[in-house]
């Protein structure tokens, strides 16, 4: 089972996934900088980044089209003293293909 996998749902990590938005449950003071990552950082995509605020009643969702057998999620500040808090990330994603050909 991966890190980080539900233990109902498992993991085999085989299967190219393709990426479509990523939700957030945040707060904090200043912009989240987001980036999907292939495995050894290959391919990438630099998603719009996040205003935050102390206080929110919205989950925003940032559109994604990243398409990976695995794939890294980059969350960072890029000012001294910006803070944030996640308390949920969901990733939507839908399996497309078992394997690469040949």
């Amino acid at each position: 089972m991966g890190l980080g996998a539900a233990r109902s749902q498992g993991s085999s990590g085989e299967d190219i996934v393709h990426i479509t938005g990523i939700r957030f449950r945040v707060v904090g003071s200043g912009s989240l900088r987001l980036r999907l990552l292939s495995q050894d950082e290959i391919e990438t995509q630099t998603l719009t980044a996040l205003t935050l605020s102390a206080t929110t009643n919205i989950q925003p969702l940032r559109l994604a089209n990243f398409m990976q057998q695995r794939a890294q999620l980059e969350i960072k500040t890029t000012t001294i003293n910006e803070t944030f808090r996640i308390n949920r990330i969901i990733v939507f994603a839908k399996p497309i293909f078992t394997m690469h050909p040949g």
